[in-house]
């Protein structure tokens, strides 16, 4: 069943090229789509357009749906077109197996009693397919469908922040389990000075913080209600969409009507742009990890259950977990311009375009998830060659140290810089002592503490006790009051 059928006929391939991976990527939206018409059902009552028995049915009704849909082996059949059609098709088939889902929990029977008095002699499955028939007043697929994104978007983004803030306390904690021990640092590619590599690990936590940053920012673009707009340019039904916004746990509305639709592919852009943000983070750090393995450079090691061997060298132990983190990230870090291409140019309000921003977008968090818990899993396995210093070959990174050395004693930095560099290349540097590093963000303090409060601070943006069984949770116990 179509919700837009008219009684006409379309042609089944038409149909199956519209619809037919569509229904995959709903069945992933469903939890948000049931609460977001459970909020809608509460408001339509609050507005006079349905009656309480009504509203109670239908939010016992849903209920049950967000049961079904959180189950494992969930799927929208081809017999749907898409969620949104199957919740009200589901309902309507609830109702009439007996017209009672909301068996058992308080308040039904009045609200039974308040829908009979309505309905006086119509039998009961009517009047609950009367409800149910009811829910789509007021709104369209358009405004509904960008409504379940903007929640999914919300609450993904919960959780990644959460995975990206996880992955960067690592970082850190290696950061300072290594902040003693010495490394080379390269400019141009060249051993440049000395550094260490609790820096090095350090340097990628506050990458990671930077990250989040930029994923607070586009996840606070979908923290706006569509819902209500329609679509597109609103309905001349008596609605409160702040009420709806409210329920969903939105901080504002998207105001006017049609830039609900012109929003379409820019919050996708945003976040995916954040996605790729920390892609890039990640595979530089992959990148890194592969370069010092190799054997121009041996400052680290895997451990064997993390490597892979070849079919022909018996000597072979590949880093091929970090070649494909690689790969995956640079992906990654295509898919705005993607989004960008799909969305470029579109005339004014919805276009089924924007159908094809949900692959892309699901996919984006998938990856960038797959990503954070690979690194994660694999740092424990990274082993750290604490000598590399010892090899002579690096003395001359230690001519930036001895010009310090003469400036301490009072010898200006420009002729300490002349005289060190009639050395350089001799291998007359000796290693000196690193302890004249004080400052945060140096040798021994890499000012792990202060980008561990930034952390704490960035994740507190990220909206927190919105999952669906909550939202529901709250919607019903506000569904169940009797507005003053």
């Amino acid at each position: 069943m179509h919700l837009w059928d008219k009684g006409g006929t379309t042609r089944e391939s038409i149909i199956s090229f519209t619809c037919g991976s569509d229904r995959l990527y709903d069945a992933r939206l469903a939890p948000w789509d049931i609460v977001g018409s459970m909020a809608h059902a509460v408001m339509l009552e609050r507005c006079g357009l349905i009656t309480a028995g009504e509203k109670e049915s239908l939010l016992a009704g849903l209920a049950r749906l967000l049961d079904e849909v959180t189950q494992s082996d969930f799927s929208i059949g081809k017999e749907y077109e898409d969620i949104h059609s199957w919740v009200e098709i589901r309902l309507g088939e609830m109702e009439g197996e007996g017209g009672n889902p909301g068996e058992g929990r308080p308040g039904t029977q009045i609200a039974r009693s308040a829908a009979g008095k309505v309905h006086t002699g119509c039998p009961a499955s009517q009047i609950a397919r009367s409800a149910s028939g009811k829910l789509h007043t007021g709104r369209s697929r358009n405004d509904q469908v960008l409504t379940d994104l903007h929640l999914y978007i919300r609450h993904q983004s919960f959780l990644l922040a959460h995975e990206l803030k996880d992955l960067a306390v690592d970082f850190l904690d290696l950061g300072e389990e290594h902040k003693h021990d010495l490394m080379p640092g390269f400019t141009h590619m060249q051993a440049a000075m000395v550094t260490s590599f609790g820096l090095w690990f350090a340097s990628y936590a506050e990458s990671l913080c930077d990250d989040l940053h930029v994923l607070a920012g586009a996840a606070a673009l979908a923290d706006a209600s569509p819902l209500g707009t329609a679509a597109g340019y609103g309905t001349s039904l008596p609605i409160d969409r702040e009420l709806t916004a409210s329920l969903l746990g939105f901080k504002r509305l998207i105001v006017a009507s049609p830039y609900a639709q012109m929003s379409r592919g820019r919050t996708e852009r945003q976040l995916t742009g954040a996605i790729a943000s920390a892609a890039n983070t990640i595979g530089r750090f992959a990148s890194d990890v592969i370069l010092f393995m190799s054997p121009g450079y041996r400052f680290v090691s895997l451990k064997d259950d993390l490597t892979t061997g070849s079919s022909i060298m018996p000597q072979k132990k590949n880093p091929d977990l970090f070649e494909l983190i690689r790969a995956r990230c640079n992906r990654l870090q295509a898919v705005p311009g993607e989004v960008m291409l799909m969305t470029a140019g579109l005339p004014p309000g919805y276009n089924r375009d924007f159908q094809e921003l949900k692959a892309v977008l699901f996919d984006a968090f998938d990856g960038i998830t797959g990503l954070v818990q690979s690194v994660h899993g694999a740092l424990a396995g990274l082993v750290i060659r604490k000598d590399i210093l010892s090899d002579n070959s690096y003395n001359d990174i230690f001519s930036a140290e001895e010009a310090n050395r003469m400036v301490r004693e009072g010898i200006p930095f420009r002729d300490a810089y002349r005289e060190v560099a009639k050395k350089a290349g001799s291998g007359s540097f000796t290693v000196p002592s690193t302890s004249q590093y004080t400052h945060t963000g140096s040798i021994g303090n890499p000012g792990t503490e202060l980008v561990r409060e930034r952390l704490e601070e960035v994740t507190g943006r990220f909206v927190a006790g919105n999952s669906p069984q909550e939202l529901a949770d709250r919607i019903r116990e506000e569904g169940d009051q009797v507005p003053g």
